[in-house]
């Protein structure tokens, strides 16, 4: 990948972290809603039994990641493999916002509503592409976010969407309109909160998270009334007390992580551990959700600062951790954590999801998966959230937990991973994940530094080594076994998502615009086309009249600088 710039050595999630007074035109902000055209007289209400239903609904995509357990597969089979290499464009729909572009578009009814950077949401024809309605979120003076002003979409319920803002806001429109219903302060952007997580809804709470790992924030995950935007409950991902652990020293694979332990009690004993206010803990994407046990599970970021360890010392629960908390009232149900005190910004950052594998008795069971930036699939049990076993390893493991010195030292993964926000997807019947991987090699570097008051604080730096190449693997895993059946790489680092399909297909873009489809067997790559920008979004599947339609934004992405477009590519069958 050719950096065009020296800040952009920082090449990770936060080398293009802002701040920024808004200070943007009217295409970008301005008049909030604009009206195109009538909406379609067939959208209706979305109810808590369609929503319940998604796994088997093969006309609408109403969930960021298909269902609440987020498997991201579409059980249709229209589009498969025998077919897939007549797929063409069905339209293209262009947004109003060139930058990058991370939106898991909804389809209801045959509507489709999609974001952009910025928080602009639109209502368009699921068909034609004919737009009904735009919405502009008017930014507030001040927004403090990490890798670019993204947004991962809406999620849907009754005559309602709901969007999270760059500038720390939870806003609730109507879906027929475009037009604000109410808006909630989640939390004080000034402190370095931001939101580009699609939120998700359930029994009439919206449940979201927070970013602002990279600020020395306090993480969180809330649920609000999905009516008036009232705060029902907060579960913080930093806890008050005992955030210092079990002072473990081997990650969840069992690598020695090299920790001075003896050091860090003595700086716990000294400086005291009042540091829980400003330790991290972002929420980056959608939890899933268990409606069978009323539990919310949920992967948490990064500590703050990133790199220096001694200002935090313990293990900083409940950070880089897979957590459970009662769907009624935040309550802790369990947690597992993969990298204790993490200096290198390995957080845990794709959504869980929750489906069928064999237990340690060899007997197919419910278990709940992770894809972590370390380049392994984590298959846990969804009570305990104990480790049932760990995949081989996706992309190379080189002198891992090398410790950041002032000068840098080098480790793989880097700090993008492996499997950065990356959603993975599932297919059931094969019983196989199936993961976008990056492999960037880095160099880490430390730095002693003071909280900043809300400012971007990562204790250092990690910078890409210029002359090693960098690239993308998609892989298969087995999560029966752990073991990796398939991988097919790619000439750029993958960033953006999968989708699975019942057409045994398996979809996903690349940085230099091509959209790829493999046979979910074999990795077989089927069919391919250019979108002209980074396809770095999560592909969907939706049915309208009885045709199957897959649809993908192409905008680049600011993170890892690919070309940035503006546009959402929707194909079928001629």
């Amino acid at each position: 990948m050719k950096l065009h710039n020296p800040l952009k050595q920082i090449a990770l999630s936060l080398l293009l972290a802002g701040t920024a007074t808004m200070a943007l035109g009217d295409e970008i902000q301005g008049q909030q809603t604009t009206t195109a055209m009538p909406m379609a007289k067939s959208l209706a209400p979305v109810s808590q039994d369609m929503l319940n239903a998604s796994p088997t609904d093969r006309s609408n995509w109403l969930h960021p990641n298909g269902n609440y357990a987020q498997t991201r597969y579409y059980a249709a089979n229209q589009i498969n493999t025998g077919n897939v290499r007549k797929l063409r464009p069905a339209f293209v729909f262009q947004t109003a916002v060139l930058e990058s572009m991370e939106t898991a578009p909804l389809v209801i009814d045959g509507v489709m509503f999609l974001t952009t950077s910025y928080n602009h949401v639109y209502a368009v024809d699921a068909v034609t592409g004919q737009e009904y309605w735009h919405y502009k979120h008017k930014m507030g003076p001040i927004t403090t976010y990490c890798c670019g002003p993204n947004n991962r979409g809406v999620a849907a319920y009754g005559d309602m969407l709901y969007m999270g803002t760059l500038d720390a806001k939870l806003v609730a429109l109507n879906a027929k309109t475009g037009d604000v219903v109410w808006e909630s302060e989640i939390a004080d952007p000034e402190l370095g909160y931001s939101e580009t997580m699609a939120p998700t809804v359930v029994d009439g709470k919206v449940l979201i998270g927070t970013n602002g790992g990279e600020y020395g924030i306090r993480g969180f995950v809330k649920a609000y009334d999905a009516k008036t935007g009232k705060l029902l409950w907060t579960f913080h991902t930093i806890p008050e007390q005992g955030q210092e652990g079990v002072w473990a020293e081997k990650d969840a694979t069992g690598r020695d992580m090299h920790r001075d332990i003896a050091k860090e009690k003595q700086l716990l004993a000294q400086n005291g551990g009042d540091f829980y206010k400003t330790l991290g803990g972002g929420v980056w994407m959608t939890p899933a959700v268990d409606l069978s046990t009323r539990t919310v599970y949920f992967v948490v970021g990064n500590p703050s600062p990133d790199l220096y360890g001694d200002i935090r010392p313990g293990d900083n629960l409940y950070t880089d951790s897979l957590v459970a908390v009662d769907l009624d009232t935040g309550e802790y149900k369990a947690h597992f954590q993969y990298i204790a005190h993490d200096v290198w910004d390995l957080d845990a950052v794709s959504p869980p999801i929750i489906t069928d594998a064999k237990g340690p008795d060899g007997k197919v069971r419910k278990v709940v998966i992770h894809g972590g930036k370390t380049g392994y699939v984590y298959v846990h049990d969804p009570k305990t959230l104990e480790l049932i076993r760990f995949s081989d390893a996706m992309v190379p493991q080189d002198g891992r937990w090398t410790l950041p010195t002032p000068d840098g030292a080098r480790m793989l993964p880097g700090a993008n991973g492996g499997v950065e926000w990356n959603p993975m997807a599932v297919n059931p019947k094969l019983r196989m994940a199936y993961a976008a991987n990056l492999h960037q090699p880095m160099t880490y570097h430390v730095q002693e530094s003071a909280y900043p008051g809300g400012k971007l604080w990562l204790g250092g730096a990690f910078k890409v080594i210029p002359g090693e190449k960098q690239w993308g693997r998609l892989a298969a895993v087995n999560l029966d076994s752990g073991k990796m059946v398939w991988h097919a790489d790619t000439e750029q680092p993958l960033m953006g998502g999968v989708l699975a399909t019942g057409g045994n297909l398996v979809f996903t873009g690349e940085g230099n615009g091509m959209f790829n489809a493999y046979d979910a067997r074999t990795g077989k790559k089927l069919w391919t086309f250019n979108c002209g920008a980074g396809v770095n979004a999560p592909p969907v599947s939706y049915m309208v009249n009885g045709k199957q339609y897959i649809a993908v934004a192409a905008g680049g992405n600011t993170q890892l600088d690919f070309k940035r477009g503006n546009s959402v590519f929707v194909f079928a069958l001629p």
